[in-house]
């Protein structure tokens, strides 16, 4: 029997995707949500039996078994790197409805609606990684939703030519596509390439997601080290530019392939970094002649203007203003007459310009002279 020329590409999709993921999973670079897991392997194995069942001889029955195994490799790794919490009531229905789907199958063989039960599971499943990623795209921010979906839509074709499947099975390809594109376009079509942009650059297309601008505070574009944020409205000095956001990791967890120039973990506590949020606060660059600067209080982390910004103008801050890490250092090229060369942490910084951004407030906590730290309590009571 010849084989479909779709199938392997399916089959290459779906097993980069859950590669990807995992390895993103194994390095925390990705927040999956348990409850969809645990539901997508238990609707994943009653696809996979019943098409089995039902076909026989299909060739994209592997791809629903493969599937089914690379899902349950995620649902364990997550599980144990997890607590326990209560399940809320909407992964309580789809729950019940893919045990049902199981039931009917086992008991019934009854394929049609076996399908049904786990069409309707499928979306509602989704939900807590829909509500995951609109609270913050960065914990699903991989490749793997974008091969997903490309996955997807070639299963459908492959069960659209041979034309012998049920419409269950047609619905179900068909959701699935769906689900999956949607969470690949909420956490940006660029996750697919992440390291492009989108537009024309040396006479080369790239395409990647747009960083949407927070209320036309900001405009994105490039200088000679890549994406920049610029100001589309004046800001005065003491203004709060934008709040910073994003996972926070134990300094001993923070991805080493993420040290470097591109880096994008900023150091909150001497334990620990805010991992990039995925929004437009990730490009904003460093400069040693800083216009902005990071303010903490509590648990936030906000920008201000350190002197007036001009519409057009690039906004940018010290890098060194949070770090206490000694070995950590980068080449600087920001070319501002006072440019260092080098950024380290802030212990490299000049005794006077440490005591310019303490004055301002705009150093980490744990950067402060113990004799501000009481001041500073005192004030915030």
């Amino acid at each position: 029997m010849a084989i479909d020329p779709w199938f392997p590409i399916a089959i290459v999709c779906s097993l980069a995707g859950y590669g990807s993921y995992l390895a993103g999973l194994r390095r925390q670079l990705v927040q999956p949500n348990r409850a969809s897991w645990l539901i997508w392997t238990a609707a994943t194995a009653v696809e996979a039996a019943t098409y089995a069942a039902v076909n026989p001889a299909a060739l994209q029955g592997w791809v629903f078994a493969l599937s089914t195994l690379a899902c349950l490799l995620v649902t364990i790794g997550i599980w144990r790197r997890s607590v326990w919490s209560a399940p809320s009531r909407g992964e309580v229905a789809c729950t019940a409805a893919c045990l049902a789907a199981l039931l009917v199958w086992i008991v019934s063989r009854n394929a049609f609606w076996a399908h049904m039960l786990v069409v309707a599971a499928v979306p509602v499943s989704f939900w807590p990684t829909w509500q995951s990623v609109m609270e913050d795209r960065t914990r699903e921010r991989s490749p793997a939703w974008g091969l997903w979906t490309i996955g997807d839509l070639a299963t459908l074709l492959v069960a659209t030519r041979n034309g012998d499947q049920h419409a269950g099975e047609y619905v179900y390809i068909l959701v699935e596509l769906l689900c999956h594109a949607s969470v690949w376009f909420m956490v940006g079509l660029a996750t697919i390439n992440p390291l492009r942009s989108l537009g024309f650059r040396d006479g080369r297309f790239y395409v990647l997601d747009a960083y949407a601008p927070t209320a036309n505070l900001f405009a994105v574009g490039e200088t000679h080290l890549g994406k920049a944020v610029y100001a589309a409205q004046g800001f005065a000095e003491g203004d709060e530019i934008i709040r910073f956001t994003g996972r926070r990791f134990r300094a001993d967890r923070v991805p080493s392939l993420m040290r470097g120039s591109s880096d994008r973990f900023v150091q909150v506590t001497p334990e620990h970094y805010m991992g990039p949020s995925g929004r437009i606060d990730d490009l904003i660059n460093h400069s040693c002649s800083p216009n902005a600067g990071l303010r903490f209080g509590g648990t936030s982390v906000v920008l201000v203007a350190t002197r007036d910004i001009a519409p057009g103008e690039e906004i940018a801050w010290d890098y060194s203003t949070t770090l206490a890490e000694s070995n950590w250092h980068m080449i600087c090229q920001c070319r501002s007459p006072e440019c260092r060369r080098v950024i380290g942490n802030f212990s490299t910084l000049s005794p006077e310009r440490q005591e310019w951004f303490r004055a301002r407030n705009l150093v980490a906590p744990y950067l402060r002279r113990k004799d501000e730290i009481a001041p500073l309590r005192d004030r915030a009571a």
